[in-house]
């Protein structure tokens, strides 16, 4: 069973959609009087959604390896590729906030 492109298609544009919604997290009031999720809620949401598609792509594999569900191998590439990216993305994002971290504890006071 072929994969179709608008099948994939369809997903990345209701990904896309996902993420210009506002995440529905509890606010977080700040000096301004601004609202909106907390900076380790918002990276703990990224991280969750990570190890989910770690976890589909790892499931499909495991499907498509025993053959307990009729899973093709583009479906399965789809998911792992999906899932790599969003790691690499997670690591770079960390190393950043890393890098800042560094920054901030060497500013003279």
């Amino acid at each position: 069973m072929s994969m179709e492109i608008s099948k994939v298609v369809e997903q990345m544009r209701a990904l896309n959609a996902n993420l210009r919604q506002p995440m529905e997290m509890n606010p977080v009031e700040t000096n301004q009087g601004v609202t909106g999720p907390g900076f380790g809620d918002v990276l703990k949401q990224a991280i969750e959604k990570v190890n989910e598609q770690q976890s589909t792509a790892g499931a499909l594999v495991k499907d498509f390896q025993t053959g307990a569900t009729d899973t093709s191998i583009a479906e399965v590439m789809v998911s792992m590729q999906k899932a790599s990216v969003s790691f690499q993305a997670m690591a770079e994002v960390r190393n950043r906030l890393v890098d800042a971290y560094r920054e901030v504890m060497n500013m003279p006071i």
